[in-house]
């Protein structure tokens, strides 16, 4: 298997994936059956499907864009049997545990050894994996279900799946001049990742702005990343668990993201973590937070790793925001970040957050209920008589169910609806909207 963080670096700074020859990997499906809408120069079109599928075929295709997207990070392609039995996944013909069996099987059965053979099982197999944990919605926060998420994820391509590494390592980060980022010693892996997710399970997100919400998210996932708590495929599991955390904590982390800028996310994570005194290089998290500021609020960071050397080119020496004129920019330039930057300030509210925003809403029944709730649990008895409706089916219709679909509320006790004393608390994406019209008034 090849380290993790391998690659071939293109001259604007993109990663290419690569078989074990160096040689570009340009997949040309050779199935009839795949039509021109679905498959585009050998790669499934996943637009077609989230611009113009059911809804069922807009989810499956986005999971399977995301888990296909992450094996960039160890310079990974998939397989034209991975897009083809995908494509039948999308479409409704397989489930998708048919279609890790699928996989399992064709790689059992596979007599020939192609060129790249080993490194194209690993990623088809890994893609189905993480296809099947994104298809769910559940997320076990702790340091054993993180450890547990690997072990799920490289299941039948790993033998040390789900273990913690037994040895200290040192990788040549690229974006480092080919130094390494100090990671956890092996002896505090599991103390360290408790410590962790315990933090941030206490964490409140109550009266924090949307840059206390990036800027304090960018920390958490680059801490779980430094441990580094396995030998092999801490990004991916990273990335995952990452995911599963904001859709729990909300947000709808559906895009292309993590699926087209997953290198960009593992380099912004070196940075993050790297500090070099000698140089004068301090710890740097504002590429990750640009990252989640794209991913989140909606905003046209350029992200591309040649903006993430330590020792940039001019060209490279300043990473633009593309939504900002480029005549602003001149006039604000500056170099590379070498101590630790603040976030990128933001005067958001609700009436021009970006409509891409995670935290926006055009659904006034809902900018409103959020409102009414704000800090407290209150239950729906209350919250009508606080907005002062009287037809609870109305309410709960038009009001409560938009609210709970776009998690920007939650209750009490998911698990029963119908709890006596069920109440709606605000989740933390709901939180930031009010703490942003909070701001507006």
């Amino acid at each position: 298997m090849r380290p993790e963080g391998a690659t071939i670096q293109q001259p604007n700074g993109n990663a290419l994936g690569y078989d074990s020859g160096n040689n570009r990997v340009n997949n040309k499906c050779t199935t009839n059956r795949i039509s021109n809408k679905t498959m585009t120069d050998g790669y499934l079109n996943f637009d077609e499907y989230i611009r113009q599928g059911e809804p069922a075929q807009r989810e499956r295709a986005e999971a399977w864009r995301v888990a296909i997207g992450l094996q960039a990070v160890d310079g990974l392609q998939v397989s034209d049997y991975l897009r083809e039995t995908a494509r039948k996944n999308i479409e409704g013909d397989i489930t998708v545990d048919e279609a890790r069996e699928l996989v399992k099987q064709y790689y059992i059965k596979k007599t020939a050894h192609d060129e790249g053979n080993e490194d194209k099982e690993e990623a088809d197999r890994v893609s189905a994996n993480i296809t099947k944990i994104l298809s769910s919605e559940t997320l076990d926060f702790s340091a054993k279900g993180f450890i547990a998420l690997h072990r799920r994820i490289f299941e039948g391509v790993f033998k040390h799946a789900g273990k913690l590494r037994d040895y200290n390592i040192t990788k040549k980060e690229w974006v480092l001049e080919y130094d390494t980022v100090r990671y956890l010693n092996w002896e505090d892996l599991r103390r360290s990742l408790e410590y962790d997710i315990e933090q941030e399970r206490g964490f409140s997100y109550k009266g924090i702005s949307s840059d206390e919400l990036i800027a304090h998210i960018t920390r958490f996932v680059s801490g779980i990343w430094q441990i580094h708590a396995f030998g092999e495929g801490n990004t991916r599991t990273t990335a995952v668990f990452a995911i599963l955390y904001l859709r729990d904590l909300g947000f709808k982390v559906d895009n292309d993201m993590f699926a087209q800028h997953s290198w960009y996310f593992r380099n912004a994570l070196v940075r993050a973590n790297y500090r070099n005194a000698l140089e004068e290089i301090d710890y740097s998290p504002i590429y990750l937070e640009r990252f989640f500021r794209n991913l989140l609020l909606g905003e046209q960071w350029d992200l591309r790793n040649r903006y993430l050397h330590i020792h940039p080119t001019n060209e490279w020496s300043v990473q633009p925001n593309l939504a900002v004129p480029e005549h602003v920019q001149d006039k604000h330039r500056t170099t590379t970040p070498t101590s630790t930057p603040t976030s990128t300030p933001s005067s958001s509210t609700v009436t021009n957050l970006n409509t891409n925003s995670k935290i926006y809403t055009n659904n006034k029944n809902v900018i409103e209920l959020v409102q009414v709730i704000g800090n407290d649990e209150l239950s729906i008895k209350q919250m009508m008589g606080l907005k002062k409706l009287k037809d609870r089916k109305n309410f709960v219709e038009y009001h409560l169910e938009p609210a709970l679909k776009e998690k920007f509320v939650r209750r009490k006790y998911p698990d029963r609806p119908n709890h006596p004393r069920q109440k709606y608390l605000l989740t933390a994406k709901g939180q930031t909207l009010f703490n942003e019209l909070m701001k507006g008034e």
